[in-house]
Formats: structure tokens, sequence, C-alpha cells
């Protein structure tokens, strides 16, 4: 991928709010760290124009970098909308996984296409340390699937995530990542200078107390 579309990518999602970076008023995970960004990539479904942007930089990332691909599977829920609009694009079957077994009916945990036999690609809104996605293509392996790799709208870039994923045997790509939106944040002024050095030491370390930089 370009990194003009890398820079694209990060404009368009901090235009629709769905990344934004809030230095000053942390929000807290679930695992008790403090971060100073928020992602709701779902908010992109809200944009047309900006929708319209992004899909078609997924769908060159797909392309370029899974050439072989014959499925894409979005994972549930925040996945699902992408792949969809992206397999309706390159005109390609699309399913998605669901994070547990149904419960009533057929009690599937994979729905839509068959990925059985197939060159599979991910559809995943966001990487942070890649334990979900890494379930998913565990999921699709176990049915059968060939994984080529996972294409994702936005990575924080973190070191468990990317070891994580290392050790699944799993490629990851995403239309932009937590160093290039924070750059792009500054140049736009969405943070200031003193901001994006508090972003940079989160990026770095996410347990230190980066927002005492």
């Amino acid at each position: 991928m370009s990194t003009d579309n890398k820079t694209l990518a990060a404009k368009a999602l901090l235009k629709a709010k769905a990344v934004f970076l809030r230095p000053s008023e942390p929000f807290t995970w679930a695992s008790g760290i403090k971060s100073p960004v928020y992602c709701d990539n779902r908010l992109l479904l809200g944009f047309p124009e900006i929708r319209a942007e992004i899909e078609n930089i997924l769908k060159e990332v797909i392309e370029s970098q899974y050439p072989e691909v014959e499925v894409l599977m979005g994972t549930s829920t925040a996945g699902i909308p992408h792949a969809a609009i992206v397999a309706e694009k390159m005109g390609l079957p699309m399913g998605y996984v669901r994070s547990g077994n149904k419960d009533h009916g057929r009690g599937n945990r994979i729905e839509g296409a068959d990925p059985r036999g197939k060159k599979t690609v991910i559809v995943e809104d966001l990487i942070s340390t890649g334990g979900s996605v890494i379930e998913v293509a565990e999921a699709l392996r176990e049915a059968g699937a060939e994984v080529l790799g996972i294409a994702s709208l936005f990575t924080y870039g973190l070191q468990k995530g990317i070891d994580r994923l290392a050790a699944a045997n799993l490629k990851n790509v995403s239309i932009t990542d937590f160093e290039r939106l924070s750059a792009v944040a500054l140049e736009e002024n969405y943070i200031t200078a003193a901001e994006y050095k508090m972003v940079t030491a989160f990026r770095n370390d996410p347990n230190c107390n980066w927002f005492e930089a």
C-alpha cells in the first residue's frame, strides 16, 4: 500500500472521529491501561463519502497483498460491513465468524460463504493485542480454510499484538496505523506538540505513565 493511502486513510478516520486522540482525558481499557485513543470504526458507516474512500483503500490493499483471495470473512461484529462492502466491489463470496457458536438452530459459528478449501482473508476493523482475530483465524483453519492473512482498518502497532500474530503465523496489513494517524493529527492540529509527545510515549509503552509525560 502506498504511503499516500495510509495518510488518506488516517485523515478519513480522524474526520469521521472513528479514531480520535484525547490525551487530556484518557480512556481506560478493560485491562486498566489508560489510553489516549478512542476507536470505533462503526462510525464510518454513517459517512457515505468517507466510507467509500475507506472501502476503496481496503479493496486496493486486499488486491495487492492477497491477490489469490477467494473469499472474505468479517469478524463479528465490526468487521462484517467492511467485508460485505469490499466483497461486493471485488465480486467475491463473503461470510463472517461469530465470537462463539450459536446456541440455537444449526449452532453455526461461521456464517455465509463456506471457506473450506478456499484462500481466505479476514477483514477486521481494529488490531490491538490480536487475541480476537487469532481466535477467528483458528476457527477458520479448523473449518478447512486456507487463511492468507488479515486486512484491517487500523492497528495500534503494539508489540504484544505483533508478537501474538507472528506466533499464530498470521500476516496483517492495516490501511493505516497509530504512528501515521498521530502524525497526521499533529499536522492538522487535532492535537498539540505536547499531546503528540504523550501519545508517542503511549505507543512506545502502553503500561507507562504516558499521561504524566
